[in-house]
């Protein structure tokens, strides 16, 4: 047997041992990506990192392959994380621990060159997992207070008297509450992963990519508002039933979409301002002499 299919084959068992180390964590992820609408696009993310690492098998391919003794030790901590996980309940631990197994094994099987190689196709694996809860609502409750703030804003300055309570947004005809569904953090969540997707597929340079993916929280925020600022105005036009049903769930798709437009557009504004530049072409020897 030959070295690169001892490999193949370590690589082959490594990854049935993975499958039934994590066999419940992946079903209890897969689960909460179909019932909760949050992190519904962690379906997406697998497929894609797939794909990207399936776009650098050359690269892979050709980078020397050094086997680390590292690798098991980051394998050996991403089982004790695991069990810490399982043995507290916590399922953020659990998850975590997939992720740094799957780093340990790539580095304990190919080496640090391969590993960084595939950093980011691993590290987008990161954003299937939701976060904890306790972090979730540290960062959904202000997001609703500040989506609050914006609507009462916009609604007082399209003249139309309404009185903030909080989270709550009082009309002379209804009340509309800034309910955690309507916080921002949904569409946040989601436009961060395309903003760091966008970027990659977009521009090669590290710091567009970057301003990309950073600049979707206040593209998320400005968003949410408007909506929540919408919704306020079809209230006060058209009665409260404007802000429920059919059209309110069709303002949160309408978010995204003003989001994602928004982004590209801040996009396009980078390229006119800082256009990439483009490689100089070697003159012909022919040509000099």
């Amino acid at each position: 047997m030959t070295h690169n299919s001892k490999k193949a084959a370590a690589a082959v068992a490594a990854a049935v041992m993975f499958l039934l180390l994590y066999r419940h964590v992946l079903v209890k992820l897969v689960h909460d990506w179909w019932t909760d609408d949050n992190y519904s696009h962690g379906f997406l993310i697998i497929p894609l990192a797939a794909y990207l690492a399936w776009e650098r098998r050359d690269r892979f391919a050709s980078t020397v392959s050094r086997s680390s003794l590292w690798g098991l030790v980051v394998v050996a901590g991403s089982i004790a994380v695991l069990l810490g996980g399982v043995l507290g309940s916590e399922l953020f631990l659990t998850r975590i621990s997939l992720v740094g197994a799957i780093v340990g094994s790539v580095l304990f099987l190919f080496g640090w060159k391969r590993l960084m190689v595939m950093a980011f196709p691993i590290g987008i694996l990161l954003l299937m997992i939701p976060l904890p809860a306790i972090i979730f609502n540290q960062i959904a409750f202000p997001l609703q207070l500040l989506a609050s703030r914006v609507g009462e804003s916009t609604l007082t300055a399209v003249e139309i008297p309404v009185l903030r309570e909080g989270n709550v947004l009082v009309l002379a005809n209804t009340s509309l509450e800034v309910a955690e569904a309507c916080s921002g953090i949904r569409s946040l969540v989601s436009l961060l992963t395309l903003g760091i997707v966008f970027g990659y597929f977009t521009d090669k340079r590290l710091w567009v990519r970057t301003a990309i993916a950073v600049s979707t929280i206040p593209i998320a925020i400005i968003a949410n508002g408007g909506r929540v600022a919408g919704t306020g105005i079809a209230a006060h036009r058209f009665g409260p039933e404007a802000a429920q049903g059919f059209l309110h769930e069709f303002s949160g798709w309408m978010v995204f979409v003003v989001a994602f437009a928004m982004m590209l557009a801040l996009q396009r504004l980078i390229v006119w301002m800082a256009p990439p530049q483009k490689l100089r072409s070697t003159p012909d020897v022919a040509a000099l002499s």
